[in-house]
């Protein structure tokens, strides 16, 4: 037995995949009941055998992106540099699920990306104009066609470890299948009755591009918790909200009914979307809940 270094390549639940410097990868089990590991956590195993390993610990992360509620965290990738949101025409896609995933990058520090997937379907023009809004506050579209050419975005891949997220349905397994033949990401058909995906990919997995790019395909969400966050943050998180702060009459304003609040000014004038203030008093909300509980 021996003590080495070791990347999460594969999470699932309490089972783990972990790859070596030598390319050697082994089936991986924690400690006790330790499971805050994630995918692209860079780890310190002891080698059982050829096929086993026991996880003792992680090295500090460079990033981690997870989701959270009252009741509990969900890691989803560590060790990130950029979060690639895919979306897609069909099914639709939820504007919150986004703005809540850039709001989970802002607070990581994590560069992200909007992608949008089927952009060959007619449905493709009017969820182009949706997006035109993100642009509109700095943050990068890409528009493709898993399909057809995947070449935009491996090119904006390239020298990042990314992290694909979005609902089920968007085509994140697609896209991994189309950017590395090899990977066997399972595709479903999706229900365009119900107008939702069927959940495809059932663990966060890392891919290698090439030696200097990774991607992890990660499984689909249909909600994404920010308890982590705390209320005071969130503000400073949206960037079409940061610019009022410091304008309010009162220092600790929610951005509800005070007087003298600068952000139910500009809402009131038309300079803020309100979908984007109600989104800030739910997640304040939440925030209070989580608190509470």
């Amino acid at each position: 037995m021996s003590d080495t270094l070791a990347r999460i390549v594969t999470s699932h639940g309490k089972a783990y995949i972990v790859e070596l410097n030598d390319g050697s990868r082994r089936q991986a089990s924690t400690r006790g009941k330790k499971t805050d590991y994630a995918c692209g956590d860079r780890v310190h195993i002891k080698v059982l055998n050829a096929e086993q390993a026991v996880i003792e610990g992680t090295e500090t992360r460079g990033s981690l992106l997870y989701r959270s509620d009252q009741w509990r965290s969900k890691l989803i990738a560590a060790n990130v540099t950029q979060i690639v949101i895919v979306v897609a025409p069909v099914p639709s896609f939820f504007d919150e699920l986004i703005g809540r995933c850039l709001i989970a990058a802002e607070a990581a520090d994590i560069s992200p990306l909007i992608c949008l997937n089927k952009s060959d379907l007619p449905q493709a023009a009017v969820a182009r104009e949706r997006l035109a809004f993100y642009e509109s506050l700095g943050y990068p579209v890409l528009a493709l066609s898993a399909l057809e050419d995947v070449q935009p975005l491996r090119a904006r891949l390239h020298g990042q470890t990314s992290v694909l997220v979005g609902q089920s349905g968007m085509g994140k397994s697609t896209l991994t299948n189309a950017l590395i033949p090899d990977a066997n990401a399972r595709i479903n058909d999706i229900s365009v009755a119900l107008d939702s995906g069927k959940h495809t990919t059932t663990h966060a997995t890392l891919y290698h591009l090439d030696e200097k790019s990774d991607l992890i395909d990660s499984p689909g969400l249909q909600s994404f918790g920010l308890a982590h966050v705390t209320a005071e943050q969130l503000p400073r998180l949206m960037p079409d909200l940061r610019g009022y702060l410091g304008q309010c009459r009162f220092h600790n304003c929610r951005h509800r009914q005070e007087p003298g609040c600068a952000i139910s000014q500009a809402l009131a004038e038309g300079a803020i979307r309100p979908d984007r203030v109600a989104l800030l008093q739910r997640l304040q909300d939440e925030l209070s809940a989580a608190q509470s509980y």
